[in-house]
């Protein structure tokens, strides 16, 4: 089939509920992807932050052959399999957590995260203890948990009335957090580096002060790292990164930048669909059997292809490189100088250009460029590429880029 084939088949058959790019993609190999009519596109999106280690990678494909070495695809959680318990094992060894959770996206790791906020909240406080307060310019996803702490709008107001018990405070302002507070609060859930609501990273002083305001109500402090994390900004999670930049922070007596709670999934299996909610053991203690559940969740084969991506992303020289690259990249977009480009920001490998123009057409035109690129709202042009991607087609990135923005 050709690509208008293609096209008009999922256009007669297919929920219309995406915006497709205007080819078809058919292969990839490095940090290139490749479309039907053969042209070569450097990939800056990586599946929206998800293909870490790029395409066609030899490690990954590994990994799956020793899985269906097995025979064994599913066999549910009813019966006992080592590659989720190895899996846990690594998560908790690389993070503050104690016990780990499986589910298969990150807006379920974000309702699970929210109903055991509540389990807690109840075990803890009393039946009122079930409020989670979360911010402006949140994104945790689309089912109607995730949703209600998503403040959008555009994609709240179709579904209302949404999950109840949800209250805002402004992103970045401890004052304004510290005024939602009160006892009837049972968590509090943030993004270190928001993703979708265009790359804004939290001060370590906002993180740090969440934290205590945590501590001050017992209330469970939720870190989304759904995007920011598993090596995207430098650090194995991106609250590290925080932790890592802060001489005064005394880890020793209890990390002040650290969650109770933290939900991951876009590159934790190279693209095959996996959630987890990490937590503390103090979470875990109530949680019981029965209180929560997935048919599909910490399959053998997700599990087995997780261990090989974050063995590989948590050592020490991949994310010493992941920060260089992630440093050089926004080097090379300042010496763009385009007078469109109002503010670059982020860290590692998760890049925010905040532009004076709508990213639609910028998006458009670098397709005409070889490049796939996405927006995070409607002027913001967000740089997610593999974290394999070289120096090399960081430069070319920037080369193209450059063309794309001194055309308009």
């Amino acid at each position: 089939m050709n690509a208008q084939e293609v096209i008009g088949l999922e256009q007669n058959h297919v929920l219309g509920v995406y915006g497709r790019a205007p080819f078809v993609l058919a292969r990839g190999e490095g940090s290139t992807l490749y479309d039907t009519e053969g042209r070569a596109y450097l990939d800056c999106v990586a599946g929206i932050a998800v293909n870490a280690l790029g395409y066609q990678d030899v490690g990954v494909a590994e990994a799956i052959g020793e899985s269906l070495a097995s025979g064994m695809l599913h066999v549910s959680n009813l019966y006992h399999t080592a590659p989720h318990a190895q899996l846990a094992q690594l998560l908790c060894a690389t993070s503050f957590a104690d016990k780990v959770h499986f589910c298969n996206s990150g807006a379920e790791a974000n309702e699970g995260a929210f109903k055991f906020a509540r389990r807690y909240g109840r075990a803890h406080g009393r039946d009122e203890k079930v409020e989670i307060l979360a911010f402006t310019n949140a994104f945790h996803g689309r089912t109607m948990g995730a949703l209600a702490a998503t403040p959008r709008p555009k994609y709240q107001d179709p579904f209302k009335p949404l999950m109840p018990g949800v209250r805002f405070a402004e992103f970045n302002n401890l004052a304004s957090a510290r005024a939602q507070m009160d006892e009837t609060i049972c968590a509090i859930v943030v993004e270190p580096i928001q993703g979708e609501g265009g790359i804004h990273a939290a001060t370590p002083g906002f993180l740090a002060g969440l934290r205590a305001l945590a501590n001050q109500y017992d209330a469970l402090l939720i870190y989304d790292e759904v995007q920011c994390g598993v090596g995207r900004t430098g650090t194995l999670w991106a609250h590290q990164g925080y932790c890592k930049a802060d001489d005064t922070c005394a880890c020793d007596r209890g990390c002040q930048y650290e969650p109770d709670i933290l939900t991951a999934a876009k590159p934790l299996a190279a693209g095959l669909p996996i959630g987890a909610i990490l937590m503390r053991q103090r979470v875990a203690d109530t949680i019981h059997k029965g209180d929560h559940g997935s048919t599909f969740a910490g399959g053998l084969l997700v599990t087995h292809v997780a261990q090989h991506v974050v063995s590989r992303v948590a050592q020490p020289e991949f994310l010493a490189a992941v920060e260089s690259k992630g440093r050089l990249l926004r080097d090379l977009l300042e010496e763009i100088n385009s007078p469109h480009v109002l503010e670059i920001r982020g860290r590692g490998l998760m890049v925010g250009l905040e532009l004076d123009v709508d990213t639609a057409e910028v998006i458009r035109c670098g397709y005409e460029q070889g490049l796939i690129l996405v927006n995070a709202g409607p002027n913001v042009l967000r740089l997610v590429p593999p974290l394999v991607m070289t120096e090399g087609e960081i430069h070319e990135v920037a080369a193209r880029l450059y063309s794309v923005l001194h055309a308009l």
